[in-house]
């Protein structure tokens, strides 16, 4: 198997756990009992897992619980300072991938742009405007560009999650495909009030780590 190197992790509760984010993001995942969530240490998250056993080391954990890709938050929330493309871009403003060295980032997102009411507007590949990164399509694929403009000699890799809505999980795969982004769709997921419980993340980790 290839080792991933040093790991980078862009995502929302799904990949969170607390102690190994940055301080003031929300977590799920590590600070409280939740019903049917039996993933006790972070050495059960689907990330770790994959760092465990594919020789990596992790860099930074950018999860953010509850963030969307796009700047629509939940309830109606303007998220462009918390969403995957707000913190990404700060990260990339202040030259974090050009101090510290990354080998592979993970991008596993999308499922709170399916279910916070976030319009989803239409494709777009090119000249986004400010507004147009508040709709959860083209907000998909602006941050697909930026990854492939901006991360240049570090692996990406997407990761779909189960149950999106059919137009945000066909946005992911075509933004992955048109900007040369690595992505694996997942399957079968077994998940306890809609994230994935210990057997959940070994499911998540070994399909992962299928493609790595």
């Amino acid at each position: 198997m290839k080792s991933v190197g040093n790991v980078f992790i862009l995502g929302d509760s799904y990949s969170t756990f607390k102690g190994y984010i940055p301080e003031g993001y929300a977590t799920y995942y590590g600070d409280q009992e939740r019903e049917g969530i039996d993933v006790y240490s972070v050495d059960e998250t689907w990330w770790m897992q994959v760092i465990n056993r594919a020789s990596g080391n992790l860099v930074m954990n950018c999860s953010w619980s509850g963030t969307t890709i796009g700047n629509h938050g939940w309830n109606n929330e303007d998220y462009k300072d918390i969403s995957f493309i707000g913190r990404v871009s700060k990260l990339i403003a202040e030259g974090y991938f050009e101090k510290k060295r990354v080998d592979t980032f993970f991008l596993f997102g999308g499922t709170n742009d399916c279910w916070c009411g976030a319009p989803l507007g239409e494709k777009k590949t090119a000249e986004w405007s400010n507004q147009d990164l508040y709709f959860a399509i083209p907000a998909i694929y602006y941050l697909a560009h930026l990854l492939k403009q901006e991360l240049k000699g570090i692996r990406v890799i997407g990761i779909i999650n189960t149950r999106l809505k059919q137009p945000i999980k066909e946005a992911l795969i075509d933004a992955f495909s048109l900007n040369e982004i690595e992505y694996v769709e997942l399957e079968d997921i077994e998940k306890a009030g809609g994230h994935p419980n210990k057997k959940g993340m070994e499911q998540i980790a070994e399909q992962v780590l299928a493609i790595i």
